[in-house]
């Protein structure tokens, strides 16, 4: 698969590239996805710059088929470069329902698509490599760089929604060895968001990235905090042991 009759690892070296180069550039019939090949996504895509917030939430959705079940595909690192690169155009500064569509709660499109940057830097982190990696996921693990910095601009973003998942995005893209240097920035960021946030998936992501720095954290845990890591670590005790169990809600 080519963008702009480039191959797709000298993206790297120059940066996120055009939304529009990725959408007209890709052979996205070509490239393969959960459910058949990628010959619908340029629709999807497009559906992100769409002047309906209600629109780009689904849009989003229909993006799933690249991540399905935590996995990557070949349609998998041109469409997160085309989500990456259009978080700073002006058609995604929206608000809008969440990703089920609930009306009654709206969100920042902008943080939506941060959280779905989110978890895919998540579902290839490292230590779901050691697990499950692919050559697709190499593929975005190489390109960690190109998506942090287009990730970056929006720490500490004046919406708390969106600086809060541009950090929980860079958390996990911090991990490539040549932005270690900007884990020190984070801290600053992660601190602030454990004094604010309530979330509790931000709030575990933000608690682990600090431990695993050699941060001390026994000052920003709370009464919640610590009751979720005593129920991750029963949990991982018990999987450890062969027991076969399942949380509602994810132990980490």
């Amino acid at each position: 698969m080519t963008v702009s009759d480039r191959p797709l690892r000298s993206v790297a070296t120059t940066g996120t590239p055009d939304h529009q180069v990725v959408l007209h550039g890709t052979d996205w019939a070509a490239l393969d996805t959960a459910f058949g090949t990628g010959e619908g996504l340029p629709a999807a895509l497009a559906g992100l710059l769409d002047p309906d917030p209600a629109v780009q939430a689904d849009a989003l959705g229909a993006l799933g088929s690249v991540r399905h079940q935590n996995s990557f595909y070949e349609g998998t690192v041109p469409v997160a470069l085309f989500v990456a690169a259009v978080l700073s155009h002006p058609a995604t500064d929206t608000t809008g329902p969440g990703r089920t569509g609930d009306g009654t709660r709206t969100r920042p499109t902008r943080a939506l698509i941060l959280e779905w940057l989110a978890d895919l830097a998540r579902d290839g982190d490292d230590e779901s490599a050691r697990i499950d990696g692919n050559e697709e996921m190499g593929a975005f693990r190489d390109l960690r760089p190109v998506f942090y910095g287009a990730v970056a601009p929006f720490l500490g973003h004046g919406e708390a929604a969106v600086g809060d998942a541009a950090l929980i995005a860079a958390l996990s893209l911090t991990e490539h060895p040549e932005l270690a240097g900007h884990r020190h920035e984070l801290v600053r960021h992660t601190r602030r968001l454990l004094a604010t946030s309530t979330d509790r998936l931000h709030r575990n992501a933000a608690l682990a990235a600090l431990r695993a720095w050699g941060q001390d954290t026994s000052g920003l845990e709370t009464a919640d905090d610590i009751t979720a890591r005593n129920r991750y670590a029963a949990w991982r005790a018990a999987a450890s042991n062969g027991e076969s169990r399942y949380c509602d809600e994810p132990p980490f």
